[in-house]
């Protein structure tokens, strides 16, 4: 853009008397500048005329001031750098209208007039240096602007040229300021304007081709910026197409350069140049504007033709984006934990995977033919425990993973019982889905079909098995999907709904092309199901006692080798452990592990000599049981053994592992409420008890089994004896529950943008809220009508009820309260039928028969209450104290006890029913008539067909929606439960008779033969008939 503006400028603008020095100054610092860049002989010589007598060079104050601004010259915009393409071009194609424009250039800087003088051959313009040259015409211009406005008042230019050169010139100002390298362009607009002082001695033709370039400049300017400024970021495809539209801009610039630089020679014509007219054919005006005008219609339509693919293609882009959000999303709520995260942390937790342990398994029969063969689709890894499943696992993982091709996915899951996140087939199935889709992002759209309708809660609600089992029945089936490759560990530790899982494991084996290794324990309900697949193939770690023992034996060389190091261990001693570890561990890591970490523990002087040793080694008996028997030995003879027996106690009963904090609330006599206290006695019971993320394990399942076989040793008194100090415990933490205890304030603040508090009130209370009343229902004692123990908990209830509700809101557990409160409703009502009839028999009216009625009375009111209310008061934990109340019946026992919550700004209340009406709850989600209900024989679910031809299962305690069972063509008729609860059978208008798997949802037959619709259906007594 610099020569353009320096042409414009010196198009019209002699710079008359007070620039004579100029350019003289300016070439001196350029040949100064050119002595000081290059070695003396490599120099060109540079043949000029001498300047005539008494005249100044021309360079030397001009650049010595852009020297002494210290401002470095910018690196060349996208636009400078067409601009200086665009100049050197213009050279080559015609040298001599550039030179003897730039001898006009260099010779204005002696301030006299160059229409009636013959040019000096003379050109001190840098020609090698761009960034110098654009600081030399950068003076030249700021001195221009000011020359502009003068010659223009001094000529007394009227109206509206006079006007034009003044407002342009406030313009350029101000872009001077905010965009210093445009300032060129703008200032060579406000010196073509001069041109206009001259009108009588030009031709009107190119007056007119000025006023056209003059009005487009800003265009000019400005055009390269939004065509090419992310051209670094474009797309390779648009590569050719840029370069294509780049070569028009500057073929624009050319032929505007040529313009200007006619304009100038014309303008500051004599004798040299009028003898020069012919043949550089500055004339001719008309054709040169229509070479600007032509170049500016061909850029247009290329950029038109860019901009419109750019277009395109940044909206797509733009739905990439939008899409590809929408997708992390969708993954972020699918995923409860992330299998490869669990694999590393289990590695990490046994010490690191090693080779020598797993490698044996890659030679072995089974597991050849599984890899092989495709009539092999399930690989099923069984032994006891502590026989290295896992880490087996993991290796296997490791090996699939180096040798797995591009179509062929690895997907996993580890099962742990002592882990709630990672412990049901829901949870399972979310893990494999998740690495699936991770993987393969093609494969996302089968989650998303369901995901866009329903959000996260398709992922947790009571539906969500039948859900996500469609949606990894259409990944399966998706031919992008070549090859999967599934990997469950520990099937044995899958504590909720395992029917489901191995139901899901066995049919996909038999209806795809994709393999499953599983593992577990020898336990007799996983290999009947399995054994009804033909294409199973079963490794036993038992049978290959010698492959194991061997990797044993590794493992404990490994073992060794890092004890050794830590306690200092010579070659005998070393070599003493490492001989009693391998001649005693039975093939079990496990037992490995556990004595190695138990020996960490001891201090080293009780292992200096190989005898201590020896009989340190001895405390460590052979076998896992004998192991957890001789530990369990030693906390009893424990000083604290009271202590470590309360902590294994708890841990054994607890209905998921609990925190360190919730635990400081359950035995708060112990620790005082010190965590630091507490982790260190969790850690004394480190052959029981592990610590992880600040929640406490059992170190495996095995090691709570055993706790648990041995419960006359941690609580004597019985099992219940633990449920009721924990209820009790959990009763005087949950005491001080109150109103907005997370300080919302507002009703209207949902539960998903409520912040957590730093200082979290629910951080102990967590586990209480959630499973108080479940360890209540454990104790039968509770369950006497009139005991203590129900009136405390109707004083709980009384006075914390709303607080409780607005507690498990926060912490996402509405839907667990309510299926605790029905749970406890239920014992209730057992009770106090059993006191009513020992009452009758003895002839007597007790009052704890009258007490208990109340407290069941209570119970009742407050389950309705929460079934009312469940919805609103789970999306927006403060509304319980709001519209729950005020939209609940009059006489509810409920509003009564919590009457002064209610709000006193509502002074027109809804008009409400007197007290709760004999409908107990409205189950809504069928889009047509409901045609047939039914319960099953335990009165936990409830089936209902419908005229959307759909079958839905609902949980009659909370009104949740289980499933829903798709197959019919037309609506339902009849459904109805068989007596056992296992399957579901409905009749419908197709004429078709299905019978469904009431646990999983699948569709188990289609019974076939009638000629009309089937109006009614029902099992047989024995399930045998229908």
């Amino acid at each position: 853009m610099t020569f353009a503006t320096t042409i414009t400028t010196f198009a019209i603008a002699d710079l008359v008397d007070k620039m004579p020095s100029l350019f003289s100054k300016l070439r001196r610092h350029r040949d100064d500048d050119h002595q000081k860049s290059r070695p003396r002989k490599d120099r060109p010589s540079v043949k000029r005329e001498s300047s005539p007598a008494g005249s100044l060079d021309p360079s030397t104050s001009l650049t010595a001031k852009v020297h002494a601004s210290n401002v470095p010259a910018p690196s060349p915009s996208p636009s400078e750098q067409l601009w200086n393409t665009a100049y050197d071009q213009l050279k080559q194609k015609d040298d001599k209208l550039v030179d003897a424009y730039e001898t006009i250039l260099s010779q204005a800087s002696h301030g006299d007039d160059l229409r009636d003088k013959p040019l000096l051959n003379m050109n001190a313009i840098e020609q090698d240096d761009v960034s110098k040259r654009r600081n030399q015409m950068d003076i030249l211009i700021q001195a221009g602007l000011a020359k502009t406005e003068k010659e223009a008042k001094i000529k007394q230019s009227v109206g509206e040229v006079l006007q034009k050169i003044l407002s342009v010139k406030d313009i350029v100002s101000s872009a001077v300021q905010a965009m210093p390298q445009a300032a060129l362009a703008w200032t060579g607009v406000c010196f073509a304007l001069q041109i206009f002082t001259n009108s009588t001695t030009e031709s009107k033709t190119n007056r007119d081709g000025l006023d056209h370039v003059i009005e487009r400049m800003k265009w000019y300017d400005e055009l390269s910026h939004p065509l090419l400024k992310n051209s670094m970021s474009d797309d390779a495809s648009f590569a050719g197409m840029r370069n294509q539209l780049e070569t028009r801009v500057t073929h624009l610039y050319r032929e505007l350069l040529s313009y200007l630089m006619k304009s100038v020679c014309s303008y500051n014509r004599n004798r040299f140049l009028t003898a020069l007219r012919d043949t550089l054919k500055i004339d001719g005006w008309d054709g040169s504007l229509k070479s600007v005008e032509d170049a500016e219609k061909v850029l247009q339509t290329d950029s038109s033709v860019y901009n419109n693919q750019k277009n395109t293609t940044n909206i797509t882009t733009l739905t990439n984006i939008a899409k590809s959000k929408e997708d992390n999303d969708c993954l972020r709520d699918l995923r409860l934990s992330d299998p490869r995260d669990d694999k590393k942390r289990i590695e990490e937790t046994k010490g690191g995977l090693l080779q020598d342990s797993y490698r044996w398994i890659l030679n072995n029969d089974d597991f050849q033919r599984w890899r092989s063969m495709d009539q092999n689709r399930i690989l099923w890894i069984k032994g006891d425990p502590g026989k290295g499943k896992t880490m087996l696992l993991c290796g296997i993982i490791d090996e699939l993973n180096k040798d797995s091709s591009a179509n062929e996915l690895l997907s996993y899951f580890f099962c742990q019982a002592t882990d709630s996140r990672i412990r049901t087939a829901t949870a399972v199935l979310r893990g494999l889905i998740y690495l699936l889709a991770d993987q393969c992002p093609l494969l996302i759209s089968h989650i998303r079909m369901r995901y866009d309708r329903a959000g996260r809660s398709m992922f947790e609600d009571a539906n969500a098995w039948v859900a996500l089992s469609d949606i990894f029945s259409n990944m399966m089936k998706d031919p992008r999907l070549e090859n999967a490759r599934l990997i469950v560990d520990a099937l044995d530790e899958c504590i909720v709904e395992l029917p489901k899982l191995l139901d899901l494991i066995t049919k996909s084996s038999s209806s795809s092309r994709h393999k499953w290794v599983v593992s577990s324990r020898n336990w007799l309900n996983i290999e009947e199901k399995l054994q009804e697949q033909d294409n199973k193939a079963t490794l036993s770690l038992e049978l290959n006692a010698d492959s194991v023992s061997k990797a044993v034996d590794n493992y404990v060389k490994h073992k060794i080798d890092r004890l050794a190091r830590i306690k200092k261990f010579d070659d005998g001693i070393k070599a003493t452990v490492q001989g009693y570890l391998q001649s005693n561990a039975d093939g079990t890591f496990l037992w490995v592990a556990l004595v190695c970490e138990n020996l960490e523990k001891i201090p080293r002087f009780k292992t200096a000599t190989i005898e201590k040793t020896l009989e340190i080694l001895k405390i460590y008996p052979p076998g896992l049981e004998p192991l957890y028997q001789r530990m369990m030995q030693l906390i009893c003879d424990s000083d604290d053994s009271g202590v470590f027996k309360q902590i294994l106690a708890l841990n054994a009963v607890v209905y998921r592992p609990i925190t360190l904090s919730e635990l400081t609330l359950l035995m708060p006599d112990a620790c005082a409420g010190n965590l630091g206290l507490l982790e260190e006695l969790v850690k004394q019971c480190g052959s029981f008890l592990t610590i992880r993320e600040s929640t406490v394990y059992f170190v495996h399942q095995s090691a709570k089994d055993f706790v648990l076989k041995h419960s006359n040793e941690i609580f004597p008194s019985g099992e219940a004896t633990v449920h009721h100090d924990i209820w009790s415990k959990s009763m005087y933490g949950m005491s001080s529950l109150r109103k907005d205890i997370y300080g919302l304030k507002e009703p209207s603040i949902a539960r998903t943008k409520a912040e957590t508090p730093k200082e979290d009130p629910l951080k102990s209370l967590r586990y209480s809220c959630v499973y108080f009343i479940d360890h209540f229902l454990a104790v039968d004692e509770c369950l006497k009508a009139g005991s203590r123990d129900q009136e405390d908990v109707r004083k709980f209830f009384k006075k914390h009820f709303l607080h409780w509700l607005e507690a498990l809101s926060l912490i996402g557990n509405i839907g667990d309260g309510i299926r605790a409160i029905s749970k406890l409703l239920v014992q209730l009502q057992v009770g106090l039928v059993s006191f009513k009839a020992i009452c009758q028999a003895d002839g007597r009216r007790d009052k704890e028969m009258s007490t208990s009625s109340l407290f069941l009375a209570l119970v009742e009111d407050m389950r309705r209450f929460a079934l009312l209310n469940k919805d609103t008061v789970e999306a927006f934990p403060l509304q319980t104290y709001l519209s729950a109340l005020i939209f609940s019946p009059v006489g509810s026992v409920t509003r009564q006890l919590f009457k002064n919550e209610e709000v006193e700004w509502i002074t027109l209340k809804p008009i409400v029913e007197e007290e709760w009406d004999s409908c107990l709850q409205t189950l809504e989600g069928h889009s047509s008539s409901v045609y047939s209900v039914a319960f099953s024989h335990d009165g936990q679910k409830i089936v209902s067909g419908s005229d959307d031809k759909t079958v839905k299962v609902w949980d009659a305690a909370t009104g949740s929606l289980l499933q829903t069972l798709e197959g019919h063509s037309d609506s339902v008729w009849s459904v109805a439960f068989s007596h056992d609860g296992q399957r579901i059978v409905s009749g419908s208008y197709d004429k078709t008779v299905k019978v469904w798997d009431a646990a999983t949802g699948s569709l188990l037959q289609t019974l076939e033969g009638h000629s009309d619709s089937v109006w009614s259906v029902a099992f047989s007594h024995d399930g045998q008939r229908i």
